[in-house]
């Protein structure tokens, strides 16, 4: 049996990654600013984090916060593991992180590399976007009755299920560096996925495509964050929308 935390274990992957473990006999500890007994926050470290890691072989870092202070934790992170002995470090990251100039994106990049020079034991898996998180942004769009949607725009959604599958067996693999891109089935258009949503939902709305401007939404145009060569997922966006609004 093996020890291992899971930061961010109480959200929408680092729960189903926690489950995994569970399930296959492993202690699993679940990290997040207000889970007990490890309710910590990864941007202020401290004492209850080393308390965390006693003990542990293996650490799966899912948290993460788009508005900011990845990289901090990141810094509290790394620090408390090698305090602690922490043989391997698990990262999820996102497709693209190199290629889009986005500023979340930016931070995990960021943080990819500092998990790198850590001196730690590594595994990096960089995703394409998930389904939740789609459906979420689709959700958003599609609420006014004229669907304003970015022209020209593709993705790759991919099941979370199948993520926090791979994420659970690297934890218990040996370090392995950066993994092969894991993306969804299908690179489709957001026109596509968004009238995939409005059919699931029952929503009727006028659809009309506007095309952006800058770097950003030209790296997302230019398919920066697609991973076409590695379309190894296995549930599509329908499977999904059917299992949540079926």
């Amino acid at each position: 049996m093996t020890t291992i935390l899971v930061t961010g274990g109480t959200g929408t992957l680092g729960r189903l990654v926690a489950e995994r473990l569970r399930a296959d006999g492993h202690e699993v500890r679940v990290l997040s600013r207000h889970s007990e007994p490890y309710a910590v926050d990864l941007r202020e470290g401290g004492p209850a984090l080393d308390a965390a890691l006693a003990g542990v072989e293996c650490v799966v870092h899912c948290a993460s916060t788009p508005g900011g202070g990845d990289e901090k934790a990141a810094d509290r992170l790394i620090g408390a593991a090698r305090r602690a002995g922490v043989a391997h470090l698990v990262y999820i990251s996102i497709v693209g992180v190199d290629r889009v100039p986005l500023r979340y994106y930016r931070a995990k990049l960021a943080v990819e590399r500092r998990i790198e020079e850590s001196g730690l034991g590594w595994t990096v898996l960089r995703t394409t976007q998930f389904h939740d998180l789609m459906a979420t942004f689709l959700g958003k769009l599609t609420a006014p009755p004229l669907a304003l949607l970015p022209a020209g725009l593709a993705d790759q959604p991919v099941e979370v299920a199948e993520v926090a599958e791979r994420l659970a067996g690297s934890a218990l693999a040996a370090p392995a560096g950066r993994l092969p891109d894991m993306g969804g089935p299908e690179v489709r258009s957001v026109d596509s996925l968004a009238r995939a949503y409005l059919h699931a939902t029952g929503r009727r709305r006028r659809v009309v495509e506007i095309p952006l401007a800058g770097r950003t939404y030209g790296a997302f145009r230019a398919g920066g964050h697609l991973a076409p060569e590695q379309a190894v997922g296995k549930g599509t966006f329908e499977e999904y929308l059917a299992r949540r609004f079926g």
